[in-house]
């Protein structure tokens, strides 16, 4: 019998995405299918580079082809990705941007804008084209986080309207408030005058095609993070809180924030940072320094997925200091915790972009 491009399809129409409860081929998944005798080659096409599944899903359209087909043929699996995007045509602001993800916090000091740099490395890392804004007006720390302390951005004039470049750094594009004023000086703006001075950073940069925007917003729930999510469209939230009682009641006003009427962002997860401590001459221990698991409770609690938990390591402050953030050390046991959490935040989104656009 000849096999057909057909029987190809037919047979991989029996793997499903886990994430999005549907067959590879309905999904659109499945391209350039060729055969050569006993060779087949396609390209399995993910909606993230950051797929937590892909070895599992790439080995069963193997396991699918010599099921249904035949168990001699010789299957190449070419790995791609096509970020997906719930963005609509006539979103005019970001419209080069897939996807725009809000890091915020109940409260200060939880580590929210570590969770926002290194989400953003790991997102990198896999290959996602990304961009991170520092939105935390009164206490900008991203300039630091990158080594870019006293840097000030280049820009550009076209068509009579003046542009911005974002800093390039460890394959992220960024931006922060702190380019632009003295760090080492109280920044005494009122609300508007701060707002304004963000939407700039969204409105008059060279940002080109992203497939994630990571936004640090500022802590709680007062006028700039308010103005930020109920004017740039958001494709969810991610709140970051660490395992104690106080926090995790200023998690519930955040929570409360954006699942509000008025504002309606989907909240893609928790983050529960400074989860425990792993001593380094006993690597199977874990203490739980703030409590344990407050943010999986709540998470269970308020029916939000629980993304990732970040243990407490004296390297991530070390790392933030120094300009080069964790997640960029291959050998930090933390590192594989926000490469996991980068995972989680695309499948999130896959998710909830497949709901949007079925």
């Amino acid at each position: 019998m000849t096999i057909q491009n057909s029987d190809i399809t037919e047979a991989l129409r029996h793997v499903n995405d886990p994430d999005l409860n549907n067959d590879l081929v309905t999904l659109n998944m499945i391209e350039n299918i060729h055969l050569d005798e006993n060779n087949v080659t396609f390209d399995l096409v993910l909606t993230t580079p950051a797929c937590p599944m892909k070895n599992q899903i790439k080995q069963a359209c193997v396991d699918a082809i010599h099921q249904y087909v035949d168990d001699s043929l010789k299957i190449e699996v070419n790995m791609t990705s096509k970020v997906t995007s719930r963005r609509k045509e006539t979103d005019v602001m970001l419209r080069d941007v897939k996807n725009i993800i809000a890091v915020g916090s109940g409260k200060g000091g939880v580590g929210k804008s570590t969770v926002a740099v290194n989400l953003a490395v790991a997102l990198a890392k896999t290959g996602a084209k990304v961009g991170l804004i520092d939105a935390d007006i009164y206490g900008p720390s991203i300039p630091m986080m990158f080594g870019l302390l006293n840097e000030r951005v280049a820009g550009y004039e076209k068509e009579g309207k003046s542009f911005i470049y974002p800093f390039e750094k460890f394959g992220l594009k960024i931006l922060s408030i702190g380019f632009f004023v003295d760090q080492s000086k109280a920044l005494i703006w009122r609300g508007p005058m701060a707002s304004m001075a963000l939407r700039q950073l969204f409105t008059e940069a060279d940002w080109g095609a992203l497939d994630y925007m990571v936004i640090d917003l500022p802590p709680g729930t007062g006028d700039i993070p308010l103005t930020l999510i109920q004017e740039f469209p958001l494709t969810g939230a991610i709140i970051v809180s660490t395992p104690q009682q106080v926090a995790i009641a200023d998690v519930r006003k955040a929570a409360d924030m954006f699942r509000n009427d008025k504002i309606n962002i989907p909240i893609l997860g928790i983050v529960e940072n400074m989860s425990y401590f792993i001593p380094p001459d006993l690597p199977e221990k874990r203490y739980f320094i703030f409590g344990q698991d407050g943010g999986k409770k709540l998470a269970a609690e308020l029916n939000i997925t629980m993304l990732g938990q970040i243990p407490i390591d004296p390297a991530i402050t070390s790392s933030g200091d120094t300009g080069m953030p964790i997640a960029t050390d291959p050998q930090s046991p933390v590192t594989k915790a926000f490469d996991k959490l980068a995972e989680a935040v695309a499948q999130q989104i896959a998710v909830a972009n497949q709901r949007s656009n079925p």
